[in-house]
Parts: structure tokens; sequence; C-alpha cells
């Protein structure tokens, strides 16, 4: 579509500004039930990797049976293998794999903040680069204060992320229906 100068491209978006504020109370109430049961939300967060790492398995395996060479068919038949135990896994023993995600999303966290502080460091001289400094210590502390807890805080961490992402895309879509409407 090109535009002229004259057009709006938002002027067919602001006609819908009360499904972005419905939407946004929906996910706003989602977020407040996930946060009410931070465990269960945690185990449905748990089973939506599980299905998508399911799918990327079969996907895989499909994928390995077109590729004409055997060993390339062999290791694309063992990546496949180990993205479906790891989904089955997550069906089979739901806490067990909240432990390793959050494991995982911990140490995610503190080598990013580490790379960020670098970063950081590295443009120091620079306007703004105090901002790119806290927001890399924040991370860190984040993700050392997630090990530090863990295994305990599998159990409840990742519906926490899960309550806290549902209710600020809620928010954001009730502020930004609203804005459309004026």
């Amino acid at each position: 579509m090109v535009l002229s100068p004259g057009m709006n491209p938002l002027a067919d978006v602001r006609a819908k500004w009360g499904w972005f504020v419905a939407l946004g109370v929906v996910l706003l109430v989602f977020g407040g039930i996930a946060a009410a049961n931070l465990f269960w939300a945690t185990v449905a967060s748990v089973y939506y990797v599980g299905m998508l790492m399911i799918v990327g398995g079969a996907v895989h395996l499909a994928h390995a049976f077109q590729v004409k060479a055997w060993r390339e068919t062999i290791a694309w038949a063992l990546s496949a293998l180990l993205y479906l135990a790891a989904g089955v896994l997550a069906f089979v023993n739901p806490v067990l794999t909240s432990a390793v995600l959050t494991l995982l999303m911990a140490a995610a966290l503190l080598v990013a903040g580490l790379f960020r502080i670098f970063a950081a460091m590295r443009v120091r001289p620079e306007k703004g680069w105090g901002w790119l400094l806290a927001g890399g210590i924040v991370t860190a502390l984040a993700g050392l204060v997630f090990l530090l807890g863990w295994p305990v805080n599998s159990l409840w961490l990742l519906g926490l992320f899960l309550a806290f992402d549902l209710a600020m895309q809620g928010w954001a879509l009730i502020a930004f229906g609203l804005a459309l409407r004026t």
C-alpha cells in the first residue's frame, strides 16, 4: 500500500480502539488469574514450552528424512528426538522442567547483565552510558537472585513472569486503545 501525503495510516486502527481496550482488559484479567495462581501459571507456561518443543521436534523429524545423506539424516533425527524428549518431559514432569527452565533463565539473565555492564563500560564517555550500566546491573542482579533462590523459586517464578507479562500487555493495550479514541 502506498501512502499519499494526506493519508493517515492509523485511521482504520482508530475505528477499532474498543477492540484494543477489550483485549487489554482480557489480558489484564488473565494476568490477575495467573498472579493469584503462580504455581499453576508456571505449569501452564511449562506445558506451552513443552508443546512448542514437541511441534519443533516433529518438524525436525520430518525434515530429517528430507535430507539425502545418511550422516546428516542421523544428526537431524537425533536433534528431533532431543526436542521430542524435552517436550514430553515437560508434560511428564512439569516441576522438574520448571526447575531446568528457571535455572536456564537465571543463567541467561546473569550473563546478559554482565555483557550489558561490559558494553556500558566500553561506551563510558558517551552520554547515557550510566543507564546502560544500571540496566546491566539490574539484569545481572535479577539473574543472581534467581540463582540463589533456585530450585525453590522454580515453582512460582515462571508463573510470575507470565502474570507480569500478561498484565503489562493488558495495560499497554488499554492505554493504546484509549489513546486511539481521542
